[in-house]
């Protein structure tokens, strides 16, 4: 559980810097070709690329939730006993011609 709580700071930690330093790093010119946009494109540009980055974070977050084992979860008892006897409870009865409009235009 630790590796979990651990493994979901650190990609949140990502989610928030490497956006930021995509728009920073636009914003002063780190990247090649930057100098030479205008003002419109590199903030299109920055904002476009911020969002593809947090998209990739993300799905690497997912592949990696996906590849841990899953035989170590077990559902609770309490939760199971509940489910069933909710399942095993009967159904409420229609009309007999299996309408419930004749139901509910007498109420």
């Amino acid at each position: 559980m630790a590796e979990v709580i651990k493994k979901f700071f650190i990609t949140s930690g990502f989610m928030w810097t490497v956006p930021m330093a995509i728009v920073y790093g636009f914003l002063h010119n780190w990247f090649p070709g930057s100098k030479d946009m205008s003002p419109y494109s590199k903030t299109l540009l920055s904002g476009f690329l911020a969002v593809v980055s947090v998209i990739i974070i993300v799905a690497i977050f997912v592949f990696s939730a996906m590849k841990e084992p899953a035989d170590d979860h077990q559902p609770d008892p309490t939760f199971l006993a509940s489910a069933k006897s909710s399942l095993n409870q009967s159904k409420p009865v229609e009309g007999a011609d299996g309408s419930s409009d004749v139901r509910d235009k007498q109420e």
